[in-house]
């Protein structure tokens, strides 16, 4: 597992790695899952995918919505298919909840039931999201508490949970789920220096909008079925540009929102590592021996 905050150097490692060691490369990334958003989610260019191909890219149009037991449904026959190839899967990312879910194990909740979620959704249409908040909050307080009425996603599914099941989402989520039995060598690469990232950061944001990222966002805005909400165009950098197009803001505000979320996010991805509670290895970003280091914990004398 390689991880690490955005803009660390994952990707290249991971392709370095796929060139030293029969692997499978297994994308860990709430964002590269969609098709049409390239650009903005710094996702590996065409030449590159052919060349080091990743599983888990390109597999979702954004208007559809994807879960951390999404994840853990799909990468698992993804693992056992390259191991039983001889050959190693490398998951490389930064979503840390997809990981923690994968290594934790996922509480038993009820896969989506699409029959239940246009019922929910006629009813906000009908009564508005603030009246099943109400209703979220009388079945599960503690949910309620933690999901706002302006998160329908969040709010369907817990709604949808109750529906399926009988259980509040919060009674379910306490039952542990059955944890990874896998070895795992478990890494992270982040600059030594957080100056370093941040400036990073703002020269590839720079870099992403030079190569039309606008545009990207534009082409994504003009669809009639994609809206503010969606968990892809909440991405970074995805929402602050739709808040420009949406005439919320200017385009440099916009920019400098979208390099300041960006940084935020790479700092609560340190923080998850900084707490993590299995053995990592640690890399520093540019540094000239990482490789050497991962293959040395691959292969232990």
């Amino acid at each position: 597992m390689l991880m690490g905050p955005t803009a660390s150097g994952k990707t290249d490692l991971a392709m370095a790695l796929y060139d030293a060691r029969p692997c499978e490369l297994i994308s860990v990334d709430s964002a590269l899952i969609y098709k049409g958003m390239d650009i903005g989610t710094a996702k590996p260019s065409q030449p590159e995918l052919a060349r080091y191909p990743h599983h888990l890219i390109d597999i979702l149009d954004p208007a559809e919505s994807y879960s951390a037991a999404d994840f853990v449904d799909d990468v698992q026959p993804l693992i056992d298919t390259a191991l039983a190839a001889g050959k190693m899967p490398v998951l490389v990312g930064g979503t840390m909840l997809y990981y923690k879910a994968l290594l934790e194990g996922l509480s038993p909740l009820p896969k989506a039931d699409a029959n239940v979620r246009a019922e929910i959704e006629r009813e906000a249409a009908e009564k508005g999201w603030e009246a099943l908040h109400q209703e979220l909050g009388r079945i599960d307080p503690e949910a309620a508490a933690r999901i706002h009425v302006n998160d329908p996603q969040r709010l369907s599914r817990a709604l949808e949970v109750y529906r399926l099941t009988g259980q509040s989402l919060t009674e379910l989520t306490r039952q542990p789920g059955a944890p990874f039995t896998y070895r795992t060598v478990q890494a992270a690469i982040m600059p030594a220096d957080r100056v370093v990232l941040r400036q990073r950061i703002r020269l590839r944001f720079e870099q992403m909008m030079a190569a039309g990222f606008l545009d990207e966002v534009r082409r994504l805005h003009q669809r009639s079925d994609l809206h503010a909400q969606l968990p892809s165009v909440r991405c970074v950098g995805y929402r602050q540009l739709w808040a420009f197009l949406d005439g919320e803001c200017s385009l440099d505000e916009a920019v400098e929102k979208a390099i300041i979320a960006t940084g935020q996010l790479a700092k609560r991805q340190c923080t998850w590592l900084n707490g993590w509670k299995w053995p990592l290895l640690r890399l520093e970003t540019g540094a000239p021996d990482n490789l050497a280091r991962l293959l040395c914990e691959l292969d232990p004398a």
